[in-house]
């Protein structure tokens, strides 16, 4: 348990006294921290499932001069640089990187330890495939055949969209890249990955008020915060290293750190103010800030009038939400968050930081947009110490996001239309007419597809009911965990209808076990990060390029290989890597960057080059630790990373943008606005900016996004080379727009005269393609509070990507009689996603070896329940799981909360036996998701994991 004490007295668990004898004496966290890296070679992988004797890392033939490579942790969004030593081709110890601008000199226990991840003895080791209920060792060739069979003979019978591509977070940028551009050629829009269940209520939501999606500052931008607002995110555990930044500016600037959260955290400890609600409130906790902001005149009116459109409405909203009615709803006191309003309005600029306790929600997307509106009132959004801060959850979930592994995008948010379509196959310079012709259809190319969220419903499902040709028949794993999901049950009635399931990852995941079929599934050992190279980019847009660390070990392969293998075998390969070298197999990782930064002008991932992204990391020490900001040194004046955007091509040099929509320095220097892309007008309204521009701009008001017919207007075409207009004209002539000009002459010429390409426009605080334009509460679909869901109902039930999907048939039903608890779920800081690589580290696995549930003591005590007893979490779709209890008033009465990351246990049985012999993780543990329930956000399909509801009885 995380508890450490009985009765006063701190007691070790199991693990450290397994290995007392070898260490010395049971291990504590700062010793696992010294000897797991800290320390040049650390302590080894224990060799067993035994826990036997530990020893350090040897070269096996002589040892040899110790060479230091610089990589990225695998684990969170930080960035953390990894320092690995390297002898005789083994990696035999590790530093943090003291040079690093985001980590200091610092790890966390994850990053401490991540020499495991790779050198694991847990991890897949070669190709096998399930036959008659056992693991059966086979050869990669025989591998890619077998499987590339089944697909080839999918698609004859059902057709590409048959097939499911599941990608990854933990993917590089390159990789990313490719696997979407596989999804492409293979014909489907069926291919997502992480981003959908933790972060895409963020982009869906921060995207469409003020143009991208993204976190607008950075961790180390915090030290110029006066105060920090965090609501649904607890970076203590989550982002353990981003808590020297929140610190700094806690203690340098005496910044009030406000954190908001159901349960009482870790980071809630370090709170200057803290506030529990109700879960599933975020939307009326804010309105009930704005209403006392709003009351008191505090808004920042004249950012209000130059930059945001639609406040009047918000306004009209937040009149309804007075003190009595937000408490009534939330919990909170009024007089409480007048306080906090206070001090909001006190102690500006303030930032504001949210994670996926705010994201996951049947009204995530209202959730995001209400925390973005609060920062447009109080006027703190572009500016340094300010904006939202979003911390993602995966090493490069950002950029995988960013390169389109989503269902309804390609790379760079580019969309689906057939616009998007043609500017991509220009950069693949691939025949337009090719790439249409290996989808089912035209209308089907230009379609959603189904997200990973619901992807078993798209096995489960009536054929009529689903908006493709047939059911889904294969189900391709690629580095990602299926026990980070809901619905867990139906995902595995849906495991055992495929004809197919197929696992690449270097462990063997959840998905090994939880289906209940004999045959039909494939286990493929991908490498890890450390054993290729690439670039990852950090939760701020700062993008970083990793080394390789040591070659694959075992029989693993890297991603991007075994992407060309498959591609090869399914045809396609010829044209999908025609501009991009491949050399055994191995895609060449810089070409692959190169043919991104010529395709991705929507976001600025064109400045980027590997040669520029290698400068960076080499010169880590020349950069400003709250800036990011190189001074003196080979990059001088550049932003750590080059962060998004950066814009046009590398050999204009644009330094990166450190702080989005900061109109207090030039674009050519970093500075832009907000984004035009709503259009100009709204019912009559003036959608761009009023008086607002970023310095050094020639016009000097709001404008729209620059096309060629723009700039001809202007006057400002003939500052275009005869390449760059020949560019141009090869793609539509005047209507060129800023996005599909591959030469980026469209984005130079504005940026010379002092524009953004995107236009310079109003915020919008109204959303009216949303289903709710102004950001509504509406209670859960499993609520507790039926006297709310007449005044706060869920929607109607409707169709969205591909399936129907239910919100009012739910709700309509009281659940809260025999299921009274709220469940809650999230992260602990000792294991990430779905655990299998952290709870297969012997470091990681000795801090926590058990899964559990967090009870109130009053809800405890009223059901007989004591600390440490075995219990049942029932959900009420008629899941169960096993769990210890923790009684702890972490939680408020009536709610209880598990952490996600536990697997291998089902219901009560333990599946250790099922996993490929010696792959199984050290610790096991029921899902907590198995008990979660139904419920999707309405507009990204967002999974819903933070108010549920449960019934705990003693087991």
């Amino acid at each position: 348990m995380l508890t450490r004490k009985t009765n006063g007295v701190a007691n070790g668990p199991r693990l450290s006294k397994a290995l007392a004898a070898s260490v010395g004496g049971a291990i504590d966290r700062r010793t696992f921290l010294k000897r797991s890296g800290l320390a040049a070679g650390g302590i080894a992988a224990a060799s067993s499932m035994s826990f036997g004797m530990v020893k350090k890392a040897e070269a096996q033939e002589g040892g040899g001069e110790v060479t230091l490579v610089k990589s990225v942790c695998t684990h969170c969004s930080v960035g953390c640089t990894v320092m690995a030593e390297v002898q005789g081709g083994v990696w035999v110890g590790q530093e943090p990187g003291w040079d690093s601008p985001f980590n200091l000199g610092a790890h966390c226990a994850k990053g401490a330890s991540v020499r495991e991840h790779a050198h694991g003895e847990r991890r897949l080791k070669y190709p096998v495939k399930l036959v008659d209920g056992k693991w059966q060792r086979m050869s990669w060739d025989d591998a890619i055949n077998e499987i590339g069979d089944k697909i080839l003979d999918i698609w004859g019978s059902s057709g590409p969209d048959s097939v499911y591509w599941l990608g990854s977070a933990k993917h590089s940028n390159e990789q990313a890249y490719l696997f979407r551009k596989l999804a492409a050629y293979a014909g489907t829009n069926n291919v997502d990955h992480q981003a959908r269940i933790c972060h895409s209520t963020t982009v869906a939501g921060v995207a469409n008020t003020w143009g991208y999606g993204a976190m607008t500052n950075s961790y180390n931008d915090i030290h110029n915060s006066r105060a920090m607002f965090f609501i649904g995110g607890n970076p203590a555990e989550a982002h353990p290293v981003s808590l020297q930044h929140i610190l700094k500016a806690k203690e340098q600037n005496n910044a009030p750190l406000i954190v908001c959260d159901p349960r009482f955290t870790r980071t809630a400890a370090h709170a200057s103010e803290y506030v529990r609600f109700r879960p599933g409130t975020d939307v009326a906790l804010i309105w009930g800030i704005l209403w006392h902001v709003f009351e008191n005149g505090w808004e920042d009116k004249e950012f209000i009038r130059q930059r945001v459109w639609g406040m009047d409405q918000i306004r009209a909203e937040v009149a309804k939400w007075t003190p009595e009615e937000t408490e009534r709803v939330t919990g909170v006191p009024g007089s409480q968050l007048k306080r906090v309003a206070r001090t909001l309005a006190n102690n500006r600029p303030f930032t504001i930081v949210w994670c996926m306790g705010g994201t996951q929600h049947t009204n995530g997307n209202n959730n995001t947009r209400a925390y973005c509106i609060l920062g447009l009132a109080l006027g703190t959004i572009g500016t340094q110490g300010g904006g939202t801060n979003i911390f993602r959850g995966h090493d490069n979930v950002q950029g995988a996001t960013d390169l389109g592994v989503l269902c309804h995008t390609l790379p760079g948010y580019y969309g689906l239309a057939t616009g998007s379509w043609k500017h991509w196959s220009r950069v693949w310079e691939t025949d337009y007419e090719y790439v249409k012709g290996r989808f089912a259809s035209q209308e089907l190319m230009e379609a959603a597809g189904v997200p990973v969220s619901r992807w078993f419903d798209l096995a489960l499902e009536a054929k009529e009911n689903i908006d493709q040709n047939d059911n889904l028949k294969a189900m391709i794993f690629w580095g990602h965990a299926p026990n980070s999901q809901t619905r867990l049950p139906d995902m595995r009635r849906a495991m055992s209808k495929l004809d197919m399931l197929v696992v690449v990852d270097p462990y063997p995941t959840m998905t090994a076990v939880m289906h209940e079929r004999k045959d039909g599934v494939y286990l493929l050992p991908a490498a890890t990060q450390f054993e290729t190279y690439g670039s990852v980019t950090a939760s701020n847009r700062s993008i970083q390029w990793r080394d390789k660390v040591v070659e694959p070990l075992f029989e693993s392969l890297p991603d991007h290989t075994i992407m060309y293998k498959f591609a090869k075998k399914l045809g396609i390969a010829d044209e999908m890597f025609k501009n991009i070298a491949v050399e055994n197999d191995e895609p060449s990782v810089e070409d692959t960057l190169r043919e991104i930064n010529r395709g991705m002008w929507t976001i600025g991932y064109t400045g980027q080059s590997p040669e520029r992204l290698r400068l960076h990391m080499e010169n880590q020490h020349t950069f400003d630790k709250t800036t990011l900001q190189a001074r003196g040194g080979p990059a001088d004046g550049d932003y750590y990373g080059l962060p998004w955007p950066c814009w046009g091509t590398a050999e204009m040099g644009h330094p990166g943008t450190p702080v989005l929509y900061d109109p207090s320095k030039p674009v050519a220097e970093g500075g832009l606005c907000f984004r035009a892309r709503f259009g100009v007008e709204r019912d009559g309204d003036n959608l761009l900016a009023e008086g607002s521009y970023p310095v050094g701009s020639e016009i000097q008001d709001g404008y729209p996004e620059f096309t060629m017919a723009m700039l001809q207007k202007l006057g400002w075409d003939s500052d275009l080379t005869a390449e760059e207009k020949a560019a141009i004209d090869a793609v539509a002539g005047e209507k060129t727009n800023w996005k599909t000009d591959l030469s980026g002459g469209i984005q130079r010429v504005a940026i010379a005269h002092g524009c953004a390409p995107f236009g310079n426009a109003k915020a919008r605080a109204v959303v009216w393609n949303f289903p709710d334009p102004v950001p509504a509460h509406r209670e859960p679909l499993y609520t507790s509070r039926r006297d709310l869901v007449a005044d706060y109902p869920t929607y109607e039930d409707r169709r969205m990507y591909r399936l129907p999907i239910l919100y009012k048939s739910i709700q309509d039903q009281d659940f809260s009689g025999d299921y009274p608890i709220i469940l809650t779920s999230g992260r602990l800081v000792e294991y990430e996603g779905g655990g299998d690589e952290t709870r297969s580290n012997p470091w990681l696995a000795e801090l926590q070896q058990d899964m559990f549930v967090e009870i109130n003591p009053i809800n405890a005590n009223n059901l007989n329940i004591k600390d440490g007893q075995m219990v049942w979490v029932h959900g009420p779709e008629g899941a169960k799981v096993k769990v210890k209890a923790m009684v702890t008033e972490r939680v408020g009465v009536d709610v209880a909360f598990m952490p996600f990351h536990f697997g291998g246990h089902w219901q009560g049985e333990d599946l250790r036996d099922k996993y490929p012999a010696g792959a199984d993780p050290y610790v096991l543990g029921e899902a907590s998701n198995t008990a979660q329930t139904y419920g999707y956000d309405s507009v990204t399909n967002m999974q819903e994991t933070k108010a549920t509801l449960c019934r705990i009885e003693p087991a």
